[in-house]
């Protein structure tokens, strides 16, 4: 599956430190390591605690990001409805920051 364009400069605009790779068709963002968002087709892919994604469950456009059929716990999808606005995106990415963040690193 491809992945919005559009998106993914945005987020490259907000994320100039993070790495960047293609996985699952998709495109993620890594902070030492560890895949804190990402975007498949329009929607943008967001690690957080899992408690915190239970609760982000109730904002617009969020819901379970089940790429395999099965909910992850700890990761959300969110349709462009909840991150077509430039606040919007970066409050998400400042959630995933924070708790991906606080992870230890991954070892290469």
């Amino acid at each position: 599956m491809a992945y919005d364009e559009g998106l993914a400069t945005r987020l490259r605009d907000l994320l100039p430190a993070l790495t960047e790779k293609r996985m699952f068709g998709g495109l993620a963002f890594l902070l030492n390591g560890n895949m804190t968002v990402g975007i498949l087709g329009e929607a943008l892919i967001v690690r957080l605690d899992a408690d915190e994604a239970a609760d982000a469950l109730a904002e617009p456009g969020a819901r379970p990001f089940d790429f395999t059929g099965r909910p992850m716990t700890g990761w959300l999808m969110v349709d462009p409805e909840g991150h077509a606005e430039d606040d919007d995106l970066r409050r998400w990415v400042d959630r995933a920051i924070d708790f991906v963040g606080s992870l230890p690193p991954k070892v290469p």
